[in-house]
């Protein structure tokens, strides 16, 4: 039995081209050669970017801590938009969206301290104190919303009727009954 000779394909892949350090395409605008060059432009030395100080980073965690603060405020009007377009009846999809008006600010402010730890240091307490404060009161304005919704739907108990056994419903004043 002779060895069969190997097919091209397989000689180049033990013995691969070698790789040629001069191309003839130019690179594309923006992207930064591989070749060292030697104009004077790539000898300039970029001045190093000192690490910021205590006081900076404060400031940027302080503006991050806002931005989370202020968060809960920002996807209240699609929450009031998608609670007035699902109506005031007793449906699957009122009812997730009540759900969802008071487990979300209740849980947002059960979880304020765990929510703003990352930005709050030594030197900026106070400050983010006042952030937490704001946050909290984002929460309840939302909650506020499901409050309103609730009410709408005629589920809050709001007269002396709903409360006392023996006190007597209104009655109304007149009936709409549609007509064929």
């Amino acid at each position: 039995m002779s060895a069969t000779p190997l097919p091209p394909w397989a000689m180049e892949l033990k013995n691969p081209p070698s790789y040629k350090a001069r191309s003839t395409i130019p690179d594309p605008p923006g992207y930064p050669s591989s070749q060292p060059s030697n104009s004077k432009k790539d000898k300039k030395s970029v001045p190093k970017r000192d690490p910021p100080s205590s006081e900076e980073m404060d400031t940027l965690k302080l503006k991050k801590a806002w931005e989370v603060a202020l968060a809960p405020i920002k996807s209240l009007p699609m929450t009031a938009i998608m609670m007035y377009m699902s109506g005031n009846s007793l449906q699957i999809f009122s009812i997730m969206m009540i759900v969802m008006a008071f487990k979300n600010p209740i849980m947002g402010i059960l979880g304020t301290n765990q929510a703003f730890e990352r930005f709050e240091t030594e030197t900026n307490k106070s400050k983010v104190l006042q952030v937490k404060l704001v946050y909290v009161i984002m929460q309840f304005v939302a909650l506020a919303l499901g409050v309103w919704k609730v009410n709408g739907m005629g589920l809050l108990p709001t007269t002396r009727s709903d409360w006392l056994a023996w006190e007597a419903q209104r009655e109304p004043v007149e009936f709409a009954v549609p007509g064929l």
